[in-house]
């Protein structure tokens, strides 16, 4: 395996992290997941725009979007793979062993290009018994303190399911671990808004703006966790970089049709639209 690391390709095997990289030591960095199909890496722009944002918020410098793209394709190169996931990590490097940053230290990127993962046609959802805060010094931020999200999926998959799904303190829909979450209910698409804490998904984003497109109702904003269970709710999907348009068969002990014809509608035209512009 080749991966980015700073500004050069090396092995795996000669990569060398600091053991002070604030990264290691306290998640003190950002990262974007990525998606590669028939060589070509998808929303380059929107993913490094976000990176950006991340960056801005917790005092980073992003690297230049022609450094990414440059990265995205010696990699695949490199690796020789078409269909890919790709990583980027940026940290703010060496510093203390506590939670103050070093003085001068060389920010590090590392950059990996690996196989897509399958999934299964549908995804099954266990509910959080832990809350995502809709505002925190990390809300709407891609960090890689993502210790929260090991643990809830961890508890996902030990009860048969495939993803976790938070609410919010105020027992709002909110997110899965990895992923956005739509409903669609009297033949109108509902999402969880920005406020509820959730991360502004780069598919989430592209699926809403496709809605439209579509003239499909759309509406953001905040759905309670007991409208799943007591509201008519016919359809629900997952939006993610490596999920695409993702059906929902069961949350809990509620079960849904899949694939809903609105679901369905939205995942064939995503995909289609993906084959079309690299760069949406």
């Amino acid at each position: 395996m080749i991966v980015w690391w700073n500004n050069a390709l090396l092995p795996i095997e000669e990569v060398r992290l600091s053991p002070t990289d604030h990264g290691f030591l306290v998640g003190d960095g950002v990262f974007e997941t990525l998606l590669a199909r028939n060589g070509q890496t998808y929303a380059v722009t929107r993913h490094w725009q976000r990176l950006a944002r991340s960056c801005d918020a917790m005092n980073l410098v992003p690297p230049a979007i022609e450094l990414v793209r440059e990265a995205f394709a010696k990699l695949l190169e490199a690796n020789h793979l078409s269909e890919a996931r790709l990583r980027l990590t940026l940290t703010s490097g060496a510093g203390p062993a506590g939670s103050e940053r070093g003085l001068d230290s060389a920010q590090t990127l590392c950059i990996t290009a690996t196989p897509l993962n399958t999934w299964n046609s549908t995804e099954q959802l266990h509910l959080s018994p832990w809350p995502r805060l809709s505002s925190g010094a990390l809300t709407g931020v891609k960090s890689v303190s993502y210790a929260e999200n090991v643990r809830a999926l961890a508890l996902a998959r030990s009860n048969g399911a495939g993803e976790c799904l938070f609410a919010n303190e105020r027992g709002e829909l909110c997110e899965g671990t990895g992923s956005n979450i739509f409903i669609v209910r009297n033949g109108r698409l509902e999402t969880p808004p920005l406020s509820s804490g959730c991360l502004g998904g780069v598919t989430r984003s592209l699926v809403l703006e496709l809605a439209l497109r579509l003239a499909i109702p759309v509406f953001e904003h905040p759905i309670l966790l007991t409208d799943l269970t007591e509201g008519p709710v016919a359809e629900v999907f997952l939006t993610s970089t490596t999920r695409d348009v993702h059906p929902v068969s069961r949350i809990g002990d509620q079960t849904f049709r899949t694939p809903g014809p609105i679901t369905q509608r939205l995942r064939e035209t995503f995909l289609e639209w993906q084959s079309q512009d690299s760069d949406p």
